[in-house]
């Protein structure tokens, strides 16, 4: 694995990702984009690291354009502008992120072999919180009711 960090960027195939949307024309960054969530969350079979990275930096750029988020890393992410994504990235952003975290996902399966493991989950979890805010325990329970 070409990891140097848990940051979203911190790995050989998301920095090479970052640099693929750099070389891109305007037109094709969205659809970029949506290619890498898309393959994350429509894998049938095990989630292999270079689809969860691709994913986890994808997320990173949908996070930086919410009104919560915070910009993607600015060393190895993209440095030319993206188009703002369509709302509809934000729940596909998610769904991405909950399978790069489950079962069937060899980069969890790795991170879970070292001892920044439990650091990557909580910088994951910390993107997927911007676009899924967890429910309050007492907002939950009005809606037990």
């Amino acid at each position: 694995m070409g990891t140097w960090g848990i940051g979203p960027f911190d790995n050989d195939t998301a920095a090479d990702f970052a640099g693929d949307l750099d070389e891109a024309a305007a037109h094709e960054r969205t659809p970029m984009i949506r290619t890498a969530l898309e393959r994350a969350v429509n894998s049938a079979e095990q989630l292999v690291t270079p689809d969860a990275e691709r994913a986890v930096a994808a997320v990173a750029l949908v996070v930086a354009q919410h009104p919560d988020g915070e910009p993607a890393c600015p060393n190895y992410g993209p440095s030319e502008p993206l188009p703002e994504f369509p709302e509809e990235f934000r729940t596909l952003a998610v769904d991405a992120l909950d399978k790069v975290v489950g079962g069937m996902s060899e980069v969890a399966e790795l991170w879970d072999e070292v001892p920044d493991g439990r650091k990557w989950r909580q910088d994951v979890l910390r993107l997927r919180n911007v676009l899924a805010p967890p429910v309050p325990p007492q907002q939950e329970a009005l809606f037990a009711l």
